[in-house]
């Protein structure tokens, strides 16, 4: 999978971070040797936060601000550490204490959002899974990252976001792959069921289902990551190492770009049901 333009972004944010501090400690007439000292660190912390190796925190800012006499350049500072570490988390920060806080923490961008877009080719998109679904998805994830067992509130957070396909003006448009059919996720009875629920989603008014059939011809389009696209404000991107937020206007319209590309080879409507029955017919 190539690698998503918001995360080579991301790093590229960090190093010129760490490149602003190096020139702040240089124009104190500081070593870094100096400085690693001063503040009480190895010294070699210093090379790798300048380098972008490691990302400093907001202590650590305050404490190079502090000692370089750049006291004045502390609020920008923070804010500008603030908006790079929120371009990427990884994962075992957002979950640390497992995976309510992190169903919970993007409530808010879901209430306020009017129209969601959302590709996968992995799994069924959250808005339109099933509870059983979500739950067999939710212990696979927390098993495999050793996290806190709290999978029955995380999935009470989910099921309660859902009510946002019935309320308001709200649209859902939703691209997956076929393969995302076949990908038997909690066993043959649940994905039965949340096919069968696919079916009865695709036909709310707030809500258009679109599969990209096996076998196209995808030398224009190929498969990408997983991702959503938030009105015209914000696309989230999960990675297997963490979660990408993307508000640059050019890299929106990247995604944009790309939902349109996808779209243009789904099918949609009957042709569209054919396929989720002949997968259910698969399960029998």
């Amino acid at each position: 999978m190539p690698t998503p333009p918001a995360f080579s972004n991301a790093q590229k944010a960090k190093r010129d971070y760490g490149a602003r501090l190096g020139e702040i400690r240089k124009a104190a007439g500081l070593t870094g040797r100096a400085l690693a000292t001063s503040c009480g660190w190895h010294e070699s912390k210093v090379s790798r936060i300048e380098n972008g190796r490691t990302s400093p925190s907001s202590d650590d800012v305050r404490s190079w601000a502090e000692i370089c006499g750049a006291v004045k350049q502390l609020p920008d500072l923070l804010a500008s550490l603030e908006a790079i570490e929120g371009m990427f988390v990884e994962w075992r920060r957002m979950e640390r204490t497992g995976l309510k806080r992190a169903q919970q923490a993007v409530l808010p961008l879901w209430e306020r959002t009017r129209r969601f877009r959302t590709y996968s080719p992995w799994l069924i998109p959250g808005a339109v899974q099933t509870e059983s679904y979500t739950r067999a998805v939710l212990r696979g994830t927390s098993a495999r990252r050793g996290l806190p067992d709290d999978v029955e509130a995380a999935v009470a957070v989910r099921k309660d976001r859902l009510r946002l396909l019935h309320e308001g003006d709200r649209t859902f448009a939703v691209l997956i792959e076929e393969s995302v059919l076949r990908n038997v996720i909690g066993g043959p009875d649940v994905m039965a069921g949340q096919l069968g629920h696919l079916l009865t989603v695709s036909e709310l008014p707030s809500v258009s289902l679109g599969i990209l059939p096996l076998g196209l011809d995808r030398t224009g389009m190929p498969p990408v990551e997983d991702f959503w696209i938030f009105d015209d404000s914000q696309v989230n991107v999960e990675l297997i190492s963490g979660y990408l937020t993307i508000t640059q206007p050019g890299e929106l319209a990247m995604y944009a770009d790309a939902f349109r590309r996808l779209a243009d080879l789904a099918v949609v409507g009957a042709p569209a049901r054919r396929l989720i029955t002949a997968a259910i017919d698969t399960l029998e």
